[in-house]
């Protein structure tokens, strides 16, 4: 069965900033489409903030298996209205992703009922996401762990809910980490938020996301990563219980 998605874009930053348009000209929303269509079992559609109803009417809603939301420099503008109309459509069971600064928009802080606030810093940092539930739908086709050369950074306290599951968590240059992939169920609606995607850096042209994966037969390893294996340069500075390569107690 074909899933229905909808991906809505606030669609200011497109218009307004040369930079977002030079790497998204077709906007944000239509470049998440465009890579979700790629899967034959999805169809990905777009709504956004300027449309009647931000393109989100109940009839459409009440079609809609996911809803993809991207928001950022004004989320204010959205109608209370439509927040309380993709609240019940989520409680009644359509999932719902919120990207990046999505977590300040208000359907997100509605269902979350939380301040949803955090520690950000704009540098174009290397941010380092860690794959910590690998047999997660979510994570299919994921390494243990891949990198964005450039991204904003979010830094804990993540002031939400605990979630059902965490999925991603990020490393940033600057030293901050993140819980980037959380999931939560609300009512009968599934919710995942996820951290990546600032709009001035190509993250939603990056591939790590849409490989199907096999058993997870590392499960069972524990290896010892030697020094010079290391993901980020470092020194040895304490004594050592196993001698390099050695096999640690199981």
């Amino acid at each position: 069965m074909t899933i229905k998605a909808v991906v809505w874009g606030e669609n200011i930053h497109e218009q307004t900033n040369e930079v977002v348009r030079s790497i998204y000209p077709n906007g944000m929303h239509n470049t998440i489409a465009a890579a979700l269509n790629t899967d034959p079992s999805i169809e990905a559609t777009t709504a956004t903030l300027q449309e009647p109803e931000h393109g989100l009417s109940v009839e459409r809603l009440a079609k809609t298996d996911v809803l993809l939301w991207w928001g950022h420099k004004d989320h204010g503008a959205v109608s209370d209205e439509v927040v309380e109309r993709v609240a019940k459509r989520v409680w009644e069971g359509m999932g719902l992703i919120v990207l990046h600064s999505g977590h300040f928009s208000k359907p997100f802080k509605r269902l979350m009922g939380t301040p949803c606030a955090l520690k950000w810093r704009e540098a174009g940092e290397r941010e380092r996401l860690w794959v910590i539930n690998p047999r997660h739908p979510i994570a299919e086709g994921l390494d243990e762990n891949f990198v964005l050369e450039n991204e904003e950074m979010y830094g804990e306290q993540f002031s939400v809910p605990e979630p059902l599951e965490t999925v991603f968590i990020s490393w940033f240059a600057g030293g901050e980490v993140f819980r980037s992939g959380l999931t939560w169920r609300r009512g009968a609606g599934n919710i995942f938020y996820f951290r990546p995607g600032h709009e001035t850096y190509p993250t939603y042209h990056d591939a790590n996301v849409h490989n199907p994966q096999g058993t997870y037969s590392a499960i069972h390893d524990a290896p010892n990563v030697p020094v010079e294996k290391a993901l980020e340069p470092i020194v040895e500075r304490g004594p050592r219980l196993h001698q390099a390569g050695e096999e640690g107690y199981k």
